[in-house]
């Protein structure tokens, strides 16, 4: 594939049409899914987000600038335990296998990159789930090595281009059925639910699914073994913990009519502590499930099925060319925008595609689609949206530099 010229700017082409699927609240099934903090593949996901976002600090601090980086390779391998009630015991750590390509060396100056990382594992588990010591409970295992000579020229540039041919979208606004998700499993594992129910562990998984305007979760949560003496205790509490969360959600409830939640559904009182989801940590990876970068929520924290997506793995890219990650959290913030700045929009999808080495604020194409409420048109709001497109694309390097400091979350 040949190198694009920079001397002169490439306007992206924008294109503006009617969507042809009815918005996703407006159809009779709807399927969306969240992975919680503790659970393992979201603990991939925003473990290399976290170690980007200090290595990014790291080299500006040093370097002045942000380096070549792609910490987006991430194994996490389910160590053994023994849950039981009042109390089981970790008997092999997780392991936890970083990798890909992080710039060592600048000039005639070297910065220790195996050290950031390691410093940031361990503050993230610290930080995020309550009964993982890093120190006993995981073993770190970097294998992040130099990058190539050629991605790495990309950063020497004057004008910086993208890194990759590439293509992303992203939607506004959430429905119903996924802002109820989100707010699942936020209640679940909010601090103010913790000290209520500690025995609810971090590893929380929601599936939706909504047919007409009745809404099942199902819910998987992962207890503490440690806060339960005995099978009653168990059964009780998660009884209680299921009539809460329903509580807590029907308050939200706008056109959706009932929500029920199913809770730990291979739960059987008959087969004793094998019939109970106890851990010893509150995630499924101590024992059980191992996880992997990419395959859990999407950018804007949930998967969800109905809607298009792209492939790439937001976490841990780097923020400043990696257009896989700029292109896929940016299409969301796009759509975003457009929804909330002009009048008469019901649901929005942007879709951006860059070409290898060509600045990314200049993608080969920036595609909407539009949900019109009655009475609006595609060319009355036409020049508005291109005009917001363009001037959003204007500011995207604000937009890098805010994602290379950690203020988007990508899991």
């Amino acid at each position: 594939m040949g190198r694009p010229m920079h001397g002169r700017p490439h306007p992206p082409t924008v294109v503006i049409e009617p969507s042809r699927c009815k918005p996703v609240g407006r159809r009779r099934v709807e399927l969306v899914e969240r992975k919680g903090i503790g659970h393992p593949d979201t603990i991939c996901d925003a473990v290399q987000e976290a170690i980007s976002v200090a290595l990014c600090r790291a080299y500006q601090e040093e370097f002045g600038r942000i380096l070549h980086h792609n910490i987006d390779k991430s194994l996490l391998v389910a160590g053994s335990s023994t849950p039981r009630p009042g109390g089981g015991r970790v008997t092999a750590p997780m392991r936890m296998v970083i990798g890909d390509r992080a710039t060592t060396v600048c000039g005639n100056r070297r910065i220790d990159v195996d050290a950031v990382v390691r410093a940031t594992v361990g503050e993230w588990f610290r930080k995020h789930l309550r009964f993982v010591d890093p120190t006993v409970h995981l073993v770190l295992q970097n294998e992040l090595k130099p990058g190539s000579a050629q991605l790495g020229d990309i950063f020497d540039r004057e004008v910086m281009g993208a890194n990759d041919t590439s293509a992303a979208v992203g939607y506004a606004p959430l429905s119903e059925t996924e802002a109820l998700v989100l707010a699942a499993e936020r209640f679940l594992n909010s601090a103010d639910f913790k000290k209520r129910y500690p025995e609810t562990g971090e590893d929380v998984k929601v599936m939706a699914c909504r047919r007409d305007r009745h809404l099942t979760l199902t819910v998987a949560t992962a207890f503490v073994d440690r806060f339960i003496p005995d099978n009653r205790t168990y059964f009780s509490r998660k009884a209680e913990i299921k009539s809460v969360l329903e509580a807590h959600l029907a308050e939200r409830l706008k056109t959706i009519d009932t929500v029920t939640v199913d809770l730990n559904c291979l739960d059987d009182p008959a087969r004793g502590d094998a019939g109970m989801y106890l851990t010893v940590l509150g995630t499924s990876a101590e024992g059980a499930d191992g996880g992997q970068v990419g395959r859990g929520n999407k950018v804007n924290g949930l998967i969800p099925l109905n809607r298009p997506v792209g492939t790439e793995a937001a976490a841990g890219k780097n923020p400043t060319s990696h257009v896989g990650k700029i292109y896929t959290l940016f299409t969301h913030r796009l759509a975003g925008e457009i929804h909330a700045r002009v009048p008469g929009v019901e649901e929005v999808y942007v879709w951006l595609c860059s070409q290898i080495g060509r600045p990314i604020d200049q993608p080969l194409i920036a595609s909407v689609a539009l949900s019109l409420a009655a009475g609006t048109t595609v060319k009355a709001v036409s020049t508005d949206i291109e005009a917001l497109v363009r001037q959003e694309l204007d500011d995207i390097h604000a937009f890098t530099q805010a994602l290379a400091e950690g203020a988007f979350p990508v899991c």
